[in-house]
């Protein structure tokens, strides 16, 4: 077998202390299920077993959760941004979340509201989904070098997308003060002084894939995940989920590894600072990993995986891409995983551990075994097509 060396930066989480959060709770993820499962269209899903995969890396099981399948948005975004919007909804015409109805509420709304949010694609396309589907208004700021497909996948729901000469947190302040002065709701999937409710609806929304993963799970008769990788951008969808797997299963029962760009390692360079404070990252945050191409910590998030994380990794893009093709070019019987650049990093990180000349003592660092279970979220799909054939087909982003 060939081997290679990606660079994979691996740190120990100093800051552990498996204090469980009161926002992440299985009561809050069933409030945000039930309304998913009301939307029109509503499936879980898949949640997939690569045991041939598995079987190579030296592990017992391989579980990859794919959100490609997400409504028809190849994404799992959605879930926040439409369950935010909703409660905001609620809270506006005093309306009982556990009877909401998309198309009365849709009826009854005499006066339009706009939301305004700031993306690198999926969750402007979650929010614009969603008020599109609401009979409201949308307007998407996104920062430089979006993709055009992921712009015209929002222009095509009715919102307006305007594309900046910002980086991302650049765009969301531009977002915020944009809607400040023409009096829109913002939806955005980080925190800040004063705003705080909005994120944590949208983290809690995110809740509703985790809960499908442990039906699932237990429906295999896979009494729980040993591990799991998730990806961060501010760590919004990391935290929501962390949060509730360690309500269901104990922080201490749970190998939990957050993985990020090396370009955008704000939660990275948080867990190895020395008291655990947020530490933000500028520049142009350039990575083939627009979903996770932020440099400032979403406040609500960064508790739980400060709290409850064991490890933090920080890696280069050829990590991503590696990924990319593992799940899109199977062993045996598995099956094929379409997944973005944001999607495949987990998958990526299993290879190039894999592949790394020094792959037994990387092993041991993750606490991987024979009997380990391995929990990934495949974030999106192909939601750049372009760029996904660059990479599966073309070799973009080589890992030799």
């Amino acid at each position: 077998m060939s081997t290679f060396t990606l660079k994979m930066e691996i740190a120990d989480n100093r800051h552990y202390n498996g204090q469980l959060s009161p926002l992440f709770t299985a009561i809050e993820a069933e409030k945000a299920r039930a309304f998913h499962q009301a939307v029109e269209g509503y499936q879980p899903t898949p949640l997939h077993s690569l045991d041939c995969l598995a079987n190579v890396i030296g592990v017992g099981k391989i579980l990859v959760k794919d959100e490609a399948y997400r409504f028809d948005l190849s994404a799992f975004k959605m879930l926040g941004g439409a369950y935010a919007i909703a409660r905001l909804l609620c809270d506006e015409f005093s309306l009982d979340i556990n009877a909401f109805d998309f198309a009365k509420l849709k009826n009854d709304i005499t006066e339009k509201m706009t939301f305004a949010t700031a993306t690198d694609g999926n969750h402007g396309r979650g929010v614009a989904w969603a008020a599109n589907k609401l009979g409201q208004n949308a307007v998407v700021y996104m920062p430089k070098g979006a993709a055009d497909e992921r712009v015209n996948n929002i222009r095509a729901l009715g919102a307006e997308c305007i594309v900046t000469d910002m980086n991302y947190d650049d765009t969301v302040r531009l977002a915020i003060k944009t809607a400040n002065e023409n009096g829109w709701k913002v939806v955005q999937d980080t925190a800040w002084e004063g705003y705080t409710e909005i994120p944590t609806w949208i983290m809690q929304g995110y809740t509703t894939m985790a809960a499908e993963a442990v039906d699932q799970m237990k429906a295999m008769a896979v009494e729980r995940p040993t591990h799991v990788f998730l990806q961060a951008g501010v760590g919004a969808m990391a935290g929501g989920v962390l949060g509730y797997l360690c309500e269901q299963y104990g922080p201490d029962k749970l190998h939990s590894v957050v993985v990020e760009p090396d370009n955008a390692d704000c939660i990275y360079r948080s867990g190895i600072s020395e008291k655990g404070e947020m530490v933000n990252v500028n520049g142009d945050l350039e990575t083939i990993m627009v979903g996770l191409a932020c440099g400032e910590p979403n406040p609500i998030g960064w508790p739980v995986l400060r709290d409850c994380s064991t490890q933090f990794v920080s890696c280069q893009d050829s990590v991503a891409a590696l990924g990319m093709r593992v799940l899109g070019n199977p062993l045996g019987s598995d099956p094929r995983i379409v997944s973005g650049e944001s999607g495949a990093v987990g998958a990526g990180l299993l290879a190039a551990v894999h592949f790394h000349p020094e792959k037994e003592q990387l092993m041991a660092k993750l606490g991987f075994n024979k009997d380990s279970v391995v929990l990934l979220i495949n974030t999106e799909g192909d939601t750049d097509p372009v760029h996904y054939r660059e990479v599966v087909w073309g070799g973009k982003h080589q890992t030799i």
